[in-house]
């Protein structure tokens, strides 16, 4: 996304009279980034064998654990912090949802883990420049804005099991929260 385009998004939902807050959070939810597709297949596969998340989860936290030993280099005492918080791509399974902490930026993983100050460490964890350029300046971006970290989430789930999901935010920097965790919702059965 363009700066020019970032700006007239905060600008828009920044204002109150253009769009009520369901529309904001579906064009947000529209600009994620997105997981490589080509990547989720074999996840899709299991899922379409299975018909059960746990196998495609397992798979996708199977992934995200060789990223960080093999792309960013964690030992095992990092690798067990950030897996016992439940944070990455899979995140827990919690019912008939996925609770999913986001992990600190990647770039960035290091010198959070080590950064002992919590604002600093708000500015490292966001994976949006927007955000991490307006903290570092000391300005606030309305936390809805955050539905475009869901939107990574919404899409993830949905092609992995080819059905609607709902994504909510539970926790934001954005809201003085130490992460951003967000709920993945799958459609019950019955529906």
């Amino acid at each position: 996304m363009s700066d020019n385009e970032q700006g007239d998004i905060l600008e828009i939902i920044s204002s109150d009279k253009e769009l009520d807050e369901d529309a904001i959070k579906k064009i947000m939810i529209g600009r994620a980034c997105q997981y490589p597709k080509e990547d989720l297949q074999p996840m899709k596969k299991a899922f379409e064998e299975t018909g059960s998340i746990e196998v495609p989860h397992k798979m996708l936290q199977d992934k995200f654990e060789d990223f960080l030993r093999a792309d960013i280099g964690l030992n095992p005492g990092q690798m067990k912090e950030i897996v016992s918080k439940g944070w990455g791509s899979a995140g827990i399974i919690d019912g008939d949802r996925i609770l999913a902490t986001k992990i600190p930026k990647s770039g960035n993983l290091l010198k959070y883990l080590a950064e002992p100050d919590p604002e600093r460490r708000r500015e490292l964890y966001c994976h949006c420049p927007t955000v991490r350029d307006a903290l570092s300046k000391g300005e606030t971006v309305p936390p809805i804005y955050c539905y475009c970290g869901a939107g990574f989430y919404k899409f993830l789930w949905e092609e992995i099991t080819q059905s609607p999901v709902d994504v909510e935010v539970l926790a934001s920097i954005l809201n003085g929260d130490d992460v951003c965790t967000i709920a993945i919702t799958f459609p019950s059965d019955s529906e």
